[in-house]
C-alpha cells in the first residue's frame, strides 16, 4: 500500500515536470521569428499620451531605419537600425545596442517604452 502510494506521487511528478519541459519546447517554437522583409516599410509612430506627435519612419529590408530624427527626440538617441524579435521589433543605436522594444500588440501595432517611461505607438502605415 504505502509502495503504490509512492510510486503514484512519484509519477505525478514525472508528468508535472515533463509537462513543464515540453510545454516551453513548445512555446519557443511557437514564436516565428519575422524576415524583416515583412516588417519592412512606412512605420507611424505616436506618443501614447500626445497622439497629435505623429512621425513616420521607414524601416529597411537592409535593417536600418530612415526619418527617425523625431524618434530620436523621445528617446535616448535617434535609432539607426532595428532587427526582429520573436514578439516584437527593436530598434538600434549607432553602436548596435537596443535602445527600444516594441512588442506586439496586434496586425501592424506594437508598443514600446522609452527608458524615460514614455509610451510609444508603433503603427504600420497603410500604402
Amino acid at each position: 500500500m504505502i509502495r503504490n502510494a509512492f510510486t503514484c506521487k512519484t509519477t505525478a511528478w514525472l508528468i508535472a515536470t515533463l509537462m513543464m519541459f515540453f510545454g516551453d519546447v513548445a512555446m519557443a517554437r511557437s514564436l516565428k521569428l519575422a524576415d524583416p522583409s515583412e516588417l519592412a516599410g512606412k512605420w507611424q509612430v505616436t506618443l501614447q499620451d500626445k497622439p497629435l506627435d505623429v512621425c513616420t519612419i521607414e524601416l529597411n529590408a537592409s535593417q536600418t531605419v530612415d526619418g527617425a530624427e523625431c524618434l530620436g527626440d523621445w528617446l535616448s538617441e535617434q535609432p539607426t537600425g532595428w532587427f526582429t524579435e520573436p514578439d516584437g521589433i527593436a530598434l538600434t543605436g549607432k553602436e548596435g545596442a537596443k535602445i527600444v522594444f516594441f512588442s506586439r500588440q496586434g496586425e501592424g501595432l506594437y508598443r514600446g517604452t522609452s527608458k524615460s517611461g514614455l509610451i510609444i505607438i508603433l503603427k504600420r502605415k497603410v500604402q
